[in-house]
């Protein structure tokens, strides 16, 4: 059945990740339809951006599908790092894209053409910026609230795609003004924001690929409720770290020495269950118990 934490995660992220599937068809169709007609570098740049947006989606659909599965004999901690390994790939996608893109507006800009400005080329371009801003906005909150790294990253992949636009706008307006090459210009803009935004979501993933620990809020979110359950004298060697959208936790507390097992054994399964009622993500805990003695004290 799973943590019911994680299906309704789940469900959130496919529902996004659908509409966003939805959206970029849409936009990659019109931008590519209007570029080409117009003559428009930049605008095809942007369906291309589109398009690439498309891929990933099917890549954060691929890595919510596998990092669900339950952990297994050969995956005891289950599956989560393909959400990571999702989230890789967007990245160098996006650096492949930003790459392609300013190579090939370098190279219409070595051929001395020029382009017209057309009034439909910003119409397209307003409505992407829109449209995508949206997107980026309500895919960010539901990435926040299910910790997903992959659709964290399609999320950025929106915003890039929105920013892409405004760089199409610029383009345009530069156009109206006379210079001739305010497009290829604006093509390459886009292009170096996308690699920008790749190499920020890869150090992301090679944090949580290098073990490192959750972010400083849930870590004194982790100490507080430690500190307020009265039974648990004292606690040291508190580690933690992700896979995927689950944080794995360890630590180390000291009880009355008077206590029997079983009574120690509730205090830590006591805890245990604060931990999942007030850490919004799912939690993954090993409690180990020492008495409370002199030589085991911090």
């Amino acid at each position: 059945m799973g943590n019911p934490k994680q299906q309704i995660a789940r469900g959130q992220i496919r529902s996004v990740t659908n509409l966003s599937i939805l959206c970029n068809t849409v936009l990659f169709v019109l931008k590519l339809s209007v570029g080409f007609s117009a003559g428009s570098i930049a605008l095809i740049a942007d369906g291309i951006h589109s398009f690439s947006d498309m891929t990933t989606d099917i890549a954060v659909l691929i890595g919510v599908h596998f990092s669900s599965k339950e952990p297994d004999q050969k995956h005891p901690y289950g599956h989560g790092r393909a959400e990571t390994f999702s989230a890789g790939f967007i990245a160098l996608l996006l650096v492949l894209v930003g790459s392609a893109m300013i190579y090939y507006a370098a190279f219409e800009m070595t051929r001395a053409r020029t382009t017209t400005a057309h009034t439909v080329v910003f119409v397209v371009a307003v409505f992407s910026i829109i449209a995508k801003e949206v997107l980026y906005r309500v895919t960010r909150k539901i990435a926040v609230q299910c910790h997903s790294s992959a659709l964290y990253a399609n999320a950025w992949h929106h915003r890039s795609d929105a920013l892409s636009s405004v760089v199409v706008l610029i383009g345009f307006i530069s156009l109206k003004a006379g210079f001739s090459y305010g497009d290829r210009i604006a093509a390459i803009a886009v292009g170096l924001m996308i690699i920008l935004v790749a190499v920020r979501i890869i150090g992301d993933c090679l944090s949580e690929l290098t073990e490192s620990a959750v972010d400083a809020d849930t870590i004194e979110r982790i100490k507080r409720i430690i500190n307020t359950n009265n039974r648990v004298r004292q606690w040291h060697r508190l580690r933690t770290r992700t896979v995927g959208r689950e944080v794995f936790l360890d630590l180390h507390i000291l009880v009355d020495p008077d206590l029997n097992v079983a009574a120690a054994h509730e205090i830590a399964e006591s805890l245990e269950n604060a931990f999942h009622k007030q850490i919004t993500r799912p939690v993954n805990i090993t409690v180990h118990i020492e008495p409370d003695v002199p030589a085991l004290r911090k």
